[in-house]
């Protein structure tokens, strides 16, 4: 860890531990939401340590808008990498599941609402974005040691706002269920 600043080893350390995995999880989102939403969305805490966004997807039941603070990769070229970890719990974060079902998302990059489509990535092109995430944040190898699933990444990548006001095809912004 050449060249990591030691409060960066420091916050690696401790969000690798188990305490962490079960108390940040009700922590670090609702402070990331408070405060994006105080800050019309200037101001992101975790994105501190890490690059992070704030994801709107529809619910995979429900169909409403979840909005998620999370983590990112910034990879440049207009696309992010999402990571699954669920901070190395046992099942899948929700936020993936929705996803899976509704890959039009939204994300709030930097304060700017960018719509995005988001795709699971699988095979050699996951092993390479596996190997980046590592390199980013160590961390993410004591998340997959203590769980047996595969953690899902994800690739967003921006995409053309749909017409007039930003509707889909049958008028609903993106995050809301569409029409009945």
């Amino acid at each position: 860890m050449t060249g990591t600043p030691r409060g960066v080893r420091l916050v690696q350390k401790v969000s690798s531990t188990r305490a962490f995995a079960k108390v940040a999880p009700h922590v670090v989102p609702a402070l990331d939401r408070a405060v994006h939403r105080l800050t019309r969305g200037r101001v992101l805490p975790s994105a501190r340590m890490l690059p992070g966004v704030v994801l709107t997807a529809r619910g995979a039941r429900s169909g409403l808008a979840r909005r998620t603070p999370l983590a990112c990769m910034p990879e440049g070229a207009g696309t992010w990498l999402l990571v699954g970890s669920n901070f190395g719990r046992p099942g899948h974060p929700a936020w993936t599941g929705n996803l899976l079902a509704h890959p039009d998302a939204e994300i709030s990059w930097k304060g700017r609402d960018v719509p995005v489509r988001a795709r699971l990535l699988a095979g050699e092109e996951r092993a390479a974005a596996w190997r980046a995430a590592l390199a980013f944040w160590p961390p993410y190898a004591a998340y997959q040691a203590r769980v047996e699933r595969e953690i899902r990444l994800f690739r967003l990548e921006r995409r053309e706002e749909e017409g007039p006001g930003r509707g889909n095809a049958d008028g609903a912004h993106p995050g809301e269920p569409p029409s009945a």
